[in-house]
């Protein structure tokens, strides 16, 4: 029979996956000596800092344990804390703070005096690319963005929903919803079906990056028409065309890579500490 408080956690989990929220999930892999959580104990730790559930032992884990949870967070890369007493530490020739071959040390003030490696993994919510309309380079993307991380949301005509052999979220049309978790990066790829409408929808909702499969002079065609109809300028400033890097690409395959290409730069650029623009 299982444990009823590891299903509780599992459960904690898969609610914060659905709401979009990130986490950390810190799990206690080796203790030496005397300590309060034993191998296996895990938490749930939010990116403030606080513990969602679970339980890792007391305060002598908890401060560098939600330290190091909030930097893994930060960066996305996982962290492996081991906490010793200051003699142990001493004789490895480190101080509380050092990091060596990947193991960050923390010190144990606790009476107990015991050892114990925390092994910290972020849980970030996976973006969510749309796609809006059912262009070949629409399909492309759909077809290529989940393999590099991205949920994929089709917005199309009801006809033409089968042109997509998989999605996250279809929605018929182009009635998008104007709050959603985690990031979202929009590519209005409608190539003459249905543009203004596509193109209009895309930048009344928030998204971190919203681009436009067409040429510039085609998208200031656009930008014209939606702003007679009372569409805020700095709304269309946001639209990138033409949409991608500029790769040379031909084929409806390499318009889409290059776009994908663009908008991992832009998602990775904090983690890699470089401005990047949008």
């Amino acid at each position: 029979m299982s444990d009823p408080k590891t299903e509780d956690l599992h459960e904690l989990m898969n609610r914060l996956r659905r709401a979009g929220e990130p986490f950390a999930l810190a799990t206690v892999v080796r203790t030496i000596s005397v300590t309060a959580a034993k191998a296996g104990a895990k938490a749930v730790i939010r990116a403030d800092g606080s513990i969602a559930g679970g339980w890792i032992g007391g305060g002598c884990a908890r401060g560098a344990t939600l330290k190091a949870a909030k930097e893994s967070l930060a960066d996305g890369e996982t962290r492996l804390v081991s906490i010793q007493p200051e003699d142990l530490l001493k004789d490895l020739g480190v101080s509380a703070g050092d990091e060596r071959d990947g193991v960050r040390f923390a010190r144990n003030m606790c009476p107990s005096q015991g050892t114990m490696d925390i092994f910290i993994e972020p849980v970030l919510p996976r973006p969510s690319l749309v796609i809006l309309g059912a262009s070949p380079v629409a399909v492309a993307l759909a077809d290529l963005g989940p393999r590099v991380g991205f949920d994929i949301t089709v917005c199309a005509p009801a006809e033409d929903q089968d042109a997509f052999a998989e999605a996250n979220e279809r929605i018929e049309g182009y009635a998008l919803p104007v709050e959603v978790p985690g990031q979202r990066f929009m590519v209005v790829a409608t190539q003459g079906r249905g543009d203004q409408v596509a193109l209009r929808a895309a930048v009344s909702v928030d998204a971190e990056h919203v681009s436009f499969v067409g040429s510039r002079r085609k998208a200031a065609s656009l930008r014209e028409k939606l702003l007679a109809e009372g569409v805020p300028a700095e709304d269309l400033d946001r639209v990138k065309a033409p949409a991608g890097l500029d790769l040379g690409a031909i084929t409806p395959e390499e318009i889409a890579l290059s776009i994908l290409a663009e908008i991992l730069r832009l998602r990775r650029k904090d983690q890699r500490g470089e401005a990047g623009k949008s």
